[in-house]
C-alpha cells in the first residue's frame, strides 16, 4: 500500500516536472524542429529597415504591445473576426500601430523553411531583437516556445497598454503588475531613442506644460499645430538627434527636458528615476544590458505553451 502511493507520489511529481518543462521558453526551442528560423527572420528584418529605417521601432512597438495585452501571445496581429474584436483599433494602436505586412513577410519566409512550427508571437521577438540590433542596438539570446492566441481583445489593449498621458507612479504601477520593476521601465522606455511619435500624442505637453525646454518645444510646434484634429498624424522623432540609432541619446535627452511625451519627461522629473536616467545618460553599456536583461523578462510575461493556443499559419486570423 505504502509502495502504491509512493509510485502514485513520484508519478505525479514527473508529471508537474513535465508540465513545469513544457511551460518554460528555451533559447534553443527550434534549434532541432526549425534551425533556419533566425536567418529567415533577420533577412527580412534587415530588408524591411533598408526600405524604411523607422521600421525598425515598429517591429519592436508590437512586441510590446504584444505582451503587454495577455501576455506574449501574437494577439495584437489577428484582425477582427466575427467572433471578437481585436487589438489593432484600440486607441494605443489605431492609425499608430504598424509592420504587419512586414509580419507577413517574415512569416512567409519562415513558413518557406520549416512550414507550422514557429508561432508568430515568436516571430515578434526575434523580429523585436533583430530590429534593435540592425539599428546599433545589443542583441540577445530571445527565448522561443511561444504559442499564438486563437483571440484578442480591443477592451483589454484599451486597458492595458500605457499611454503618454501616465505620471511616474501610474507607469511604475503598471510596470509592476507585470513583474516588470522600475528599473526595467526606465530601460524600457529607453526603446524611445528609436522611432517617432504623432501630434496627437505630444500636442499636450508642448502646449500646456512648463518641464520642457522652450526651444525644443517651439520646434516641435511647428509640425503640430495647437487646434486639436489639425496635424493629427504629423510625426516627430522620440529622440531629436538619433531617431534611427539605438542609442543613449533619449535619456540625455530627458535631462535637458527635452522628452516628446508626457510620459518620457515624467521619467527625469524630481522623481525617483532621475538617478536611473543619469546613469544610463552616463553610461551606454549599463543602458544596453539593462534593456536586454527587462526585454528578456518581458518576454516572458504570460506565453502559451505546451498545448495552449496554436500556431497560426497567417498571423493576422485564428487557423
Amino acid at each position: 500500500m505504502a509502495s502504491s502511493s509512493f509510485m502514485a507520489i513520484l508519478t505525479l511529481a514527473l508529471l508537474l516536472h513535465m508540465a513545469t518543462s513544457i511551460a518554460q521558453l528555451s533559447t534553443n526551442f527550434y534549434s532541432s524542429s526549425c534551425p533556419r528560423v533566425f536567418p529567415a527572420v533577420r533577412t527580412t528584418v534587415q530588408s524591411a529597415i533598408r526600405n524604411e529605417a523607422r521600421m525598425g521601432a515598429s517591429l519592436l512597438r508590437l512586441h510590446f504591445h504584444d505582451c503587454f495585452v495577455n501576455g506574449c501571445d501574437g494577439s495584437v496581429l489577428l484582425d477582427d473576426t466575427s467572433s471578437f474584436t481585436g487589438e489593432k483599433n484600440a486607441v494605443p494602436n489605431r492609425n499608430s500601430a504598424r509592420g504587419f505586412d512586414v509580419v507577413d513577410n517574415i512569416k512567409s519566409a519562415v513558413e518557406n523553411v520549416c512550414p507550422g512550427v514557429v508561432s508568430c508571437a515568436d516571430i515578434l521577438a526575434i523580429a523585436a531583437r533583430d530590429s534593435v540590433a540592425i539599428l546599433g542596438g545589443p542583441s540577445w539570446n530571445v527565448k522561443l516556445g511561444r504559442r499564438d492566441a486563437r483571440t484578442a481583445s480591443q477592451a483589454a489593449a484599451n486597458n492595458s497598454i500605457p499611454p503618454p498621458t501616465r505620471n511616474l507612479n501610474q507607469l511604475i504601477s503598471i510596470f509592476n503588475a507585470l513583474g516588470l520593476s522600475t528599473r526595467d521601465l526606465v530601460a524600457l522606455s529607453g526603446s524611445h531613442t528609436i522611432g517617432q511619435s504623432r501630434c496627437i500624442q505630444f500636442r499636450p505637453r508642448i502646449y500646456n506644460e512648463t518641464n520642457i525646454d522652450s526651444s525644443f518645444a517651439q520646434t516641435r510646434r511647428s509640425n503640430c499645430p495647437r487646434a486639436a484634429g489639425s496635424g493629427d498624424n504629423n510625426l516627430a522623432p522620440l529622440d531629436l538627434q538619433t531617431p534611427t540609432a539605438f542609442d543613449n541619446n533619449y535619456f540625455k535627452n530627458l535631462i535637458q527636458n527635452k522628452g516628446l511625451l508626457h510620459s518620457d519627461q515624467q521619467l527625469f522629473n524630481g522623481g525617483s528615476t532621475d538617478s536611473i536616467v543619469r546613469t544610463y545618460s552616463n553610461s551606454y553599456n549599463t543602458f544596453s544590458s539593462d534593456f536586454v536583461s527587462a526585454i528578456i523578462k518581458m518576454g516572458d510575461i504570460k506565453p502559451l505553451t505546451g498545448s495552449n493556443g496554436e500556431i497560426r499559419k497567417n498571423c493576422r486570423k485564428p487557423n
